[in-house]
């Protein structure tokens, strides 16, 4: 299951649960579009997992379940998985200051944070906006003058071969 790209430095955390299924066991694998694996657990049933990102990327997360030679076929399992990132991602209750917060001051302190983070967030696809708005420009005014050219070449073959002809013709006397 990918993971959709984030931008860097980005923290991931997870947890997970698998439906129990006798005689199979599952194991989860995290790994980056490169093919580095950044997390893997034997015989996951439950748990946590976390991890924070260099750069832009995408992640998988694959669950491989496997059961006995000669039991026939692995049987689906059920799984429960939750995956954030980000400032949704982070611990608060470790974070000083947080224990003193009323409930609702925490909350509204994790909303300003996720407020923040859109924001964040917003600007970041601005700049991905503008940049595609270049490139589609910049990729259309090339279509263009290829298009240009094209019909160009077009015409003269056009213009050649009745020139070619009508040479060809008389020299056959079809035409006079």
């Amino acid at each position: 299951m990918p993971v959709r790209g984030h931008p860097g430095d980005v923290l991931f955390a997870g947890e997970y649960e698998l439906s129990d299924e006798p005689r199979t066991t599952t194991d989860l694998k995290i790994i980056d579009s490169k093919g580095f694996l950044l997390y893997i657990r034997q015989n996951a049933t439950k748990g946590r997992f976390s991890f924070t990102t260099e750069k832009q990327d995408k992640f998988d997360l694959c669950f491989y379940s496997r059961s006995p030679m000669g039991s026939g076929k692995v049987p689906d399992q059920m799984v429960k998985l939750n995956v954030k990132s980000g400032v949704e991602a982070q611990d608060r209750k470790g974070t000083e200051n947080w224990e003193k917060l009323t409930p609702l001051e925490a909350k509204m302190k994790e909303i300003e944070q996720l407020a923040q983070s859109i924001a964040e967030s917003s600007v970041l696809f601005m700049k991905r906006k503008e940049e595609m708005e270049s490139t589609n420009a910049s990729t259309n005014s090339r279509v263009l003058f290829l298009s240009i050219i094209s019909m160009a070449c077009l015409s003269a073959v056009a213009l050649w071969q009745v020139f070619y002809l009508k040479r060809f013709f008389k020299t056959r006397k079809l035409i006079e």
